[in-house]
């Protein structure tokens, strides 16, 4: 980062991050967490132009319009995006893939497609605009949220919570972390690492809606979530290849080696907590959600899986790029093809 002129080290400035202003309500949480995109991919000094937004259906789904506005961006149909999303990676794997959906465009219409990708391991940021609630339908509970949860008018919610985590982690996600969009320090550095993550990196980020559910009675208002927010560990990401300095404070200190050099580093605070041990990561999960209590930071690492490219060995190039040369394989190899399929 170049602190005389505020360009970063592609000499971009932060404007070149930003997207049309927000229509959302004014104070929603999403809007905290596209300003963390902004300024994390902005420090990370990502090319807007090979980043590719996807999105679905929902206020969770506006956001992409909202930042790097010189990158490509596909507002899919309601719960489809990761579809659309693997077709994109696997056309063209050069791209930068970040997806932003909501608890119902993923944990309800969109749950069988979330189910797929995540087991896929598709290389990609998958942020969960979580706030439990259809801001859009005037309010009804979501899939996401807590049983017991009250709506403003009193009805409570009787049917148990879908934890977006507890699915990533089931299905093989190999980076999966919970967040609160008030807590930006925290939110910029997983954002940070999600990007540097090489396979399915799912953030779940509570995200209160000032509208319909900040209200005494609701598991996901700005209350709630701020008074009930424990975190496993202080957050520090380090860029490969750049010498930042990470305001860490002393105590014990467990580093994350990510897939492309950069370093996560996690400082112990007032529990034992490992991110690599996924049976933890589940019980940390369950027995917070029986506390009311919501665990913040990086809930599960592995850095073992083989993301869908890797796994399909597609080529280097963008499909667009390849012509009929390329795409011939010769009458001897065609011949031996054709015999496999008899």
């Amino acid at each position: 980062m170049n602190a005389e002129t505020n360009c970063n080290r592609i000499g971009l400035g932060k404007n070149d991050y930003s997207g049309k202003p927000s229509t959302l309500c004014k104070g929603c949480g999403h809007d905290s967490i596209t300003a963390a995109i902004i300024q994390a991919y902005y420090e990370l000094g990502v090319p807007p132009h090979q980043v590719a937004k996807f999105s679905g259906i929902g206020c969770s789904s506006k956001t992409p319009t909202y930042f790097i506005d010189r990158g490509h961006g596909f507002n899919s149909v309601h719960g489809r995006m990761p579809s659309v999303a693997t077709g994109a990676t696997i056309a063209n794997k050069k791209l930068t893939i970040i997806g932003v959906s909501g608890d119902g465009d993923t944990a309800s219409i969109g749950m069988g497609q979330f189910c797929h990708i995540v087991r896929r391991n598709v290389d990609m940021v998958y942020i969960v605009e979580n706030n439990g609630t259809y801001g859009l339908t005037k309010g009804q509970f979501s899939a996401t949220a807590d049983v017991g949860s009250v709506l403003k008018k009193g009805q409570v919610n009787p049917y148990p919570v879908i934890d977006c985590c507890a699915v990533g982690i089931e299905l093989g996600a190999t980076f999966v972390a919970r967040s609160f969009s008030g807590d930006r320090k925290q939110v910029i550095s997983l954002i940070k690492a999600a990007y540097a993550h090489k396979g399915m990196a799912v953030l779940d980020i509570i995200s209160p809606c000032v509208t319909f559910n900040n209200h005494e009675g609701s598991t996901k208002s700005y209350t709630f979530v701020k008074e009930h927010d424990i975190p496993l560990h202080e957050l520090g990401f380090i860029q490969s290849k750049e010498e930042i300095s990470v305001e860490m404070k002393d105590g014990e200190k467990r580093e994350i080696e990510l897939h492309d050099g950069s370093r996560l580093m996690l400082r112990k605070l007032d529990r034992d907590y490992d991110p690599t041990n996924k049976i933890a990561a589940m019980a940390a999960i369950s027995e917070s959600r029986d506390k009311q209590e919501l665990i913040t930071g990086l809930l599960y690492y592995n850095d073992k899986g083989t993301d869908l490219n890797t796994l399909l060995n597609t080529v280097d190039s963008p499909l667009w790029s390849l012509n009929e040369k390329d795409l011939d394989p010769g009458a001897e190899v065609l011949k031996k093809i054709n015999a496999s399929l008899r």
